[in-house]
């Protein structure tokens, strides 16, 4: 049994979310000279290397729910950085596409995000940060499925 006041200290998912934040704020200030957010970053990345994608299929790129990533595309497409676009082949399917202005703060956020890798490899070392990376693909692969 595990005593209430280890839990804070043992509990995976707080662990995972807690890091998940602190790199995110500083993937964010990292990147605030470009006016992208690491999310947002992360998403015009997936359009620009992936081609135009579903909201669902990006949705399931970006580990989000529909909600959550119609959230995240709102303000991107408000500025003209994506296009969303009612699907030929399905009517209920929304196409997401990057504009040229979304591929040009893309390549503005490009220094900002070398800079957050650098700095991330710089202070805990690039084969722990490989090796990290290894072990989260490896957690995001696990299927958590409770029945």
């Amino acid at each position: 049994m595990v005593a209430d006041n280890d839990i804070h200290e043992l509990c995976n998912c707080k662990k995972l979310r807690s890091a998940a934040r602190h790199i995110t704020r500083f993937y964010d200030a990292c990147l605030s000279e470009s006016g992208l957010r690491a999310t947002q970053y992360s998403i015009l990345a997936y359009l620009e290397h992936r081609e135009p994608k579903t909201m669902k299929e990006l949705a399931d790129l970006m580990v989000m729910d529909r909600a959550t990533i119609g959230h995240n595309l709102r303000p991107l497409e408000r500025d003209g950085l994506i296009t969303i676009q009612v699907s030929e082949m399905d009517r209920r399917a929304r196409i997401v596409s990057i504009t040229d202005e979304g591929l040009k703060r893309l390549a503005l956020g490009r220094p900002g995000w070398e800079r957050a890798q650098a700095e991330f490899e710089s202070q805990l070392g690039a084969e722990y940060v490989a090796s990290m990376r290894k072990m989260m693909n490896e957690v995001a692969r696990f299927n958590f499925d409770i029945e």
